[in-house]
């Protein structure tokens, strides 16, 4: 999947449909001729299940890359214009300064398309789109509304590619967190993101990835653990039935575009059948979803593989405890953000592992030892966050599993709302910090990305490869579809991409001060995972066997073993031997 950027903004506005519409089909055909054939890929045709696993084979830490251990560190609703909208040049009238480095490249956002910035009028004909421009939010204005960030609203925003509907299709204004109209059209700059700024000065970002679907979290935190969101039933919450039974259909916030078997596809934010704490710990009484067995995640794949591995989140360590057989673990411990507001620190439709019988941790159980974590045991490699800095210091006899996969309790995580950027970068820099003051950092490669855009306004219009035609579709995705954008295994409701996310790699392997712009997406963190421990592929229709390779984002003939460690303000503290010594 190497190929060009999508179109830019101002190409997609004067574009007729026709010319839309024949773009797309020429992306199609630039992904299906320029991606390698991958083993364990499936062709495209009708629905059908993946293959089971296959047996697991002796242990090895061998890899393709110098990569040994890969962080990824997953966090929520940011587009790549909403934090990287005018980088690298900050207005530095308030919060923290930034001064970029000398020949910083050029990013595709609002400094390369000036005329974004203001309204459309007689005098700014080329003006944006939108019913209003963009415009900074300070870092006062931090804590902020939640957008409208939803499967069919995300289509409505893109409207064709014209990427003109943001502020009448997501905008969410009415929340009591602050007085601006409009708010989906608000970016950050360096003055308050400014530890991700500095990360990009010194490793490698991507202003070319995106969301595989468009929608909200669940949606994408599967994408990122298995390219896959069909596969997908509803359970009753109370005895955990499938359905439908012979007296019941599938949940329709669950399960979309069904077969006759009621197994369809995720577009919404229904938790997690395998999860106690699902459903406020089962106060309420929502529908359940669960993937079908036949669905594999890479957990499955490096399972097979015995390479050890795990998620890790915040909040995850129960309460109360599970009890015993009808008694259900409670996760209900809370923090606050820097506006004051409290949130449970644990959120079931942000942890993809628990929608498969195979990896999930029902009663969220610890591992019997340290030494247990990464490896199989009763935990199933599903842990508290705090577990990950004991592996990462070896303590009590833990070690790094070479896969980890990192979120952030709510306050932390970066969702408008209960979250915020700087909340989000307490918790990305003493992360980050840690891993490169460990005696891992020499050989790990850890990812920053997010799982959906949260409808935050991206000047950039996706290039639909992968078309849908149902009720929840609109003509973002069904033109498309008639002019013979395909399907990826006939599966409905997975129109993509959605819209741009950051993205960047942090290694001593990464680029330096570098920015690629190779088409990448979520489902390009499993593709690098399934590539580097030679794992084979998921299929059944995932995007990770079509998925582009972030590997254009290193040099592994290169190592820079500097740590650059960053102050919770986002400023750098040290670099080189200072760094190395800790300080």
């Amino acid at each position: 999947m190497r190929t060009t950027l999508p179109r830019r903004r101002g190409a997609v506005a004067a574009m007729a449909v026709t010319g839309l519409l024949g773009a797309g089909l020429a992306a199609s055909a630039a992904v299906a001729a320029d991606s390698p054939a991958r083993t364990g890929d499936s062709a495209a045709g009708p629905a059908s299940p993946a293959s089971p696993a296959s047996p697991a084979s002796p242990a090895t830490s061998t890899t393709s890359t110098p990569i040994k251990h890969l962080v990824v560190l997953f966090d929520e609703n940011v587009s790549f214009d909403h934090y990287f909208g005018t980088y690298p040049k900050a207005a530095n009238t308030d919060g923290v300064r930034f001064t970029a480095a000398k020949h910083t490249p050029a990013v595709d956002d609002y400094l390369a398309h000036p005329e974004l910035l203001k309204a459309k009028s007689a005098r700014h004909p080329d003006g944006n789109p939108n019913a209003m421009p963009p415009f900074r939010f300070s870092p006062d204005e931090a804590v902020t509304c939640d957008q409208g960030h939803s499967y069919t609203p995300e289509e409505k925003a893109i409207d064709g590619g014209a990427m003109d509907k943001f502020v009448e299709s997501v905008s969410g204004d009415t929340c009591g967190l602050l007085n601006r109209v409009g708010q989906t059209m608000g970016y950050f700059d360096g003055n308050t993101v400014t530890g991700l700024w500095n990360y990009a000065q010194h490793f490698a970002m991507s202003d070319n990835a995106w969301s595989d679907t468009f929608g909200p979290s669940t949606p994408g935190a599967l994408e990122v653990v298995s390219g896959q969101t069909h596969g997908v039933r509803s359970y009753d919450p109370t005895s955990g039935t499938e359905n439908p039974t012979p007296t019941s259909t599938p949940d329709s916030y669950a399960v979309h575009a069904p077969d006759a078997s009621g197994v369809g596809t995720v577009i919404g934010d229904p938790d997690p059948v395998y999860d106690d704490c699902a459903d406020a710990n089962h106060t309420k009484t929502s529908a359940l979803a669960g993937m079908v067995p036949e669905d594999r995640n890479i957990g499955d794949l490096l399972d097979a593989k015995s390479v050890s591995w795990g998620w890790f989140q915040g909040g995850f360590a129960p309460d109360v405890p599970y009890a015993g057989a009808g008694t259900y673990a409670q996760c209900t411990h809370t923090s606050t953000n820097i506006d004051g507001t409290p949130d449970v620190d644990y959120n079931p439709h942000h942890e993809p592992f628990q929608y498969y019988k195979s990896t999930a941790n029902p009663h969220h159980l610890a591992p019997a030892s340290p030494a247990e974590i990464g490896h199989d045991g009763q935990a199933n490699h599903q842990y508290d966050l705090s577990l990950f800095y004991d592996a990462l210091a070896n303590k009590d006899g833990a070690s790094l599993p070479a896969v980890s996969y990192l979120k952030a309790k709510n306050v932390e995580d970066g969702h408008a709302a209960y979250s915020d950027p700087i909340d989000e970068q307490h918790f990305l820099t003493r992360t980050i910090n840690a891993v490169m003051k460990s005696s891992y950092w020499k050989d790990t490669a850890i990812v920053v990305t997010y799982d959906d855009s949260d409808g935050w306004y991206d000047h950039v219009a996706p290039t639909i490869t992968n078309s849908s035609t149902t009720a929840d579709d609109t003509s973002t995705c069904t033109a498309p579809a008639a002019a013979g954008v395909p399907m990826l295994n006939g599966l409905q409701d997975r129109c993509g991409p959605g819209q741009r996310i950051p993205f960047l790699v942090i290694s001593p392997y990464a680029k330096q001060n570098y920015v690629g712009s190779s088409l990448i997406t979520q489902s390009s963190v499993v593709r690098f995972i399934e590539d580097n421990w030679s794992l084979g592929t998921i299929g059944g229709g995932s995007f990770a066997d079509t998925a582009g390779t972030i590997t254009p984002l290193f040099d592994f003939s290169h190592r820079h073993l500097a740590p650059v460690l960053l102050r919770s303000n986002g400023t750098v503290k040290a670099t080189g031997a200072k760094a190395r010594a800790g300080r």
